[in-house]
């Protein structure tokens, strides 16, 4: 593992700090903290916690000596200041004294002794890092620690590897009682660099930054040339591969099923799909059942990807009703089991829990790989990076011996702790935060305005436009996903649905926007320019439509098609032939796919834009049709009932307020600021 510590990186950041008003210990932190975070092989999302100790000033005045360490909410590799709370040392230290203290109490504590009220919730480390008495402290989950701990043998490793360097503390839940073990085993000899905190973590010190981190870099390396050397030594063939069927379904085809029989109560997960050479040799293995069903390689994992994967049939070539007859008996086989673990956890527990949904977090498919989950795009890509991470771990550890974590009880506790579900956040969801909603033509003007529109109400956005850049800017931009397409090219559009149905599970609403406008007297119009007209602005959108369709009945959750039909659809103009046709022809497309696909939960709907600002209707269009009418470009633009310009941004969100009606289908939406001769009886 490479020290990434340099002296000019340290300094500029205690520069750029300083004149913030920050000082050098808090600089140091968060230098280091970074350090720590940026490395994946140590800590994921939110895992892990530093501190320092040092001095501030009070609200009187008064300098005080105080602990600044991780905040709740704060991941390692992007903290700043504020996500260090600085907590009054002394209280404490003297917490030390105490037999015993509750979670609430501990929380109460910490809370009661922050020197600003409005802070963040301390590390539920925090005793720990406080009753130790160095200046620096870094704690990770490094994965080679992990693997040397979570075996059956796993003290007798540790000891083998660091001797009297480090201390091992047995596995204890965070809290109080681990803070009073962690400095137990400290006094019995302070001369040690830090603590393996048994099938848990590792802890390094110092009164150096520098020293600390560095012997945190140190101590990983050593494990990972351990494990290396142990395996060669063992040659142990931990994960024998199964036989698998000689065509396998890809990732594209399963997902939508997947996503839909994972559903909770109708409401979808969003997913993340991961598969490479790792991966696959882990999700094929013979041992696959007893390597995977046992826990999280750390219990911090526990609360985002569940106790334990689910682990589908492998799906064969062109058998997919057989695969989803297989997945939904797995499924119904994990919800039976873990609603045994919780009726059997909590029996046993102190404090009487309530159960969380039964679905799985991670989805484990021989042959192609894993499913990440999550209530957002965001929670299903942390869910499957932990998984990552989870088999790159128990991987190693089966190389040197037998993987073995934490007791089921424990897990429990650890997966229920109400501690540890409020770093999950409990924030109302945003109404579209588990739809997949797939836009053409995302790339400018109407159809960047609804990929906007629909990602500002919690959606996950494809955005497809024929120009590749400006999808891909936009989607950056709203924080979903761009892809170059062809939507009048099949082979163009049906690469594009299996890439998004990859990297996000399904579709839930499509935007079918693409359009272009041709001109021209109708009798005068050549062959060719009309059928390159219906070509995108009919054909593409029954493209659309049907493949997207074939998505939604996979999934069985319903689904929303929205097309762009433009005014011309039912109020032609002269010389618009051309493009108003294909669109008339667009408009009862959608009432058929309404009245073929309703008894499926699948809504069909459109809107009716007129003299919106876009690729079709261009300033030089604008200019010369005001000219022809005698009207100002102002007066053209508002020619409407209410006088005023509308915007792409209005037809955006008439295409969300018709995906948000549940109960609206074969309907047309005018957004077009009032136009008697185009509305609709």
């Amino acid at each position: 593992m490479k020290n990434a510590w340099s002296d000019e990186d340290a300094k500029m950041m205690i520069n750029n700090y300083a004149k913030q008003g920050v000082s050098e210990d808090i600089a140091l932190r968060v230098y280091t903290s970074r350090l720590l975070g940026n490395d994946h092989n140590l800590v994921l999302h939110g895992g892990g916690n530093t501190s320092v100790k040092t001095t501030m000033k009070d609200v009187m005045g008064d300098v005080v000596d105080v602990l600044c360490v991780k905040g709740s909410g704060w991941d390692l590799d992007t903290i700043e200041p504020a996500g260090l709370p600085a907590v009054r040392l002394e209280p404490l230290k003297q917490m030390v004294n105490l037999n015993k203290l509750s979670d609430e109490d501990m929380v109460n504590a910490q809370r009661g002794n922050l020197l600003d009220s409005q802070a963040p919730n301390p590390s539920v480390e925090t005793l720990l890092h406080a009753f130790l008495p160095h200046k620096f402290i870094d704690h990770t989950h490094a994965n080679a620690i992990l693997a040397l701990t979570d075996q059956t043998m796993g003290d007798v490793l540790c000891s083998e590897v660091f001797g009297k360097k480090f201390g091992l503390v047995p596995y204890i839940m965070p809290g109080f009682d681990l803070a009073k073990k962690a400095l137990e085993v400290y006094l019995e000899n302070p001369e040690v660099q830090g603590l393996i905190l048994l099938k848990h973590g590792i802890f390094t010190f110092s009164d150096t930054a520098k020293q600390a981190y560095s012997r945190m870099i140190r101590a990983v390396t050593k494990a990972e040339k351990f494990a290396k050397q142990q395996a060669k030594k063992i040659n142990k063939n931990a994960l024998a591969p199964i036989k698998l069927p000689k065509q396998l379904s890809s990732a594209a085809n399963i997902a939508p099923i997947i996503r839909g029989l994972t559903s909770h109560h109708g409401q979808p997960l969003m997913m993340d799909f991961r598969s490479n050479g790792k991966i696959l040799s882990y999700v094929n293995a013979k041992s696959l059942k007893r390597i995977s069903q046992q826990g999280t390689v750390t219990p911090d994992h526990v609360i985002r990807t569940k106790p334990y994967p689910l682990i589908a049939p492998a799906p064969e070539h062109g058998k997919q009703e057989l695969f989803q007859s297989a997945l939904k008996k797995a499924i119904d086989q994990y919800h039976i089991k873990y609603h045994d673990y919780f009726k059997r956890c909590n029996k046993a527990s102190k404090i009487k829990k309530t159960e969380l949904d039964p679905n799985p977090r991670v989805v484990l498919v021989p042959g192609v790989g894993l499913f990440g989950l999550g209530n957002s795009k965001k929670a299903a890509r942390i869910a499957a990076d932990l998984a990552e991470t989870n088999i790159d771990v128990i991987s190693d550890a089966e190389r040197m011996g037998t993987y073995q974590v934490i007791s089921e009880a424990e897990i429990f506790e650890l997966e229920y702790w109400s501690l540890e579900q409020a770093k999950l956040g409990k924030s109302a969801e945003k109404p579209l935060q588990r739809k997949v909603v797939l836009v053409t033509g995302g790339g400018s003007g109407i159809g960047a305005a609804t990929a906007q529109a629909f990602a500002a109400e919690g959606a996950a956005v494809a955005v497809l436009d024929l120009n590749s850049e400006a999808a891909q800017t936009i989607a950056a931009a709203i924080g979903g996903q761009g892809y170059g397409c062809d939507v009048t090219d099949e082979s163009s559009l049906s690469t594009v649905f299996n890439r998004v149905v990859t990297d996000f599970g399904g579709i839930d609403i499509v935007v079918s926007n693409a359009g272009a406008a041709w001109q021209g007297r109708i009798g005068d119009v050549d062959e060719a320019t009309l059928r390159k007209s219906f070509e995108l602005n009919f054909w593409a959108h029954q493209r659309v439509a049907s493949m997207a369709v074939k998505i939604m009945e996979q999934q069985g959750l319903g689904g929303c098609l929205l097309f762009n039909t433009s005014k011309q659809a039912v109020n032609p103009g002269r010389d618009f032939g051309p493009y108003g046709l294909p669109k008339a022809a667009t408009l009862f497309l959608m009432k058929q796919y309404a009245l073929d696909y309703g008894h499926l939960g699948i809504r069909a709907n459109a809107v009716n834009a007129d003299r919106i600002r876009s690729g079709l209707l261009t300033p030089d269009m604008i200019k010369s049709r005001s000219k022809s009418r005698g009207l100002s470009i102002t007066d053209y633009m508002g020619g409407n009932l209410l006088e005023r310009e509308v915007s792409a941004e209005d037809v955006a969100q008439g295409f969300v307020t018709l995906a948000k009606s549940e109960a609206t289908t074969a309907a047309v939406l005018t957004v077009d600021g009032g136009n008697i001769a185009a509305s609709m009886r």
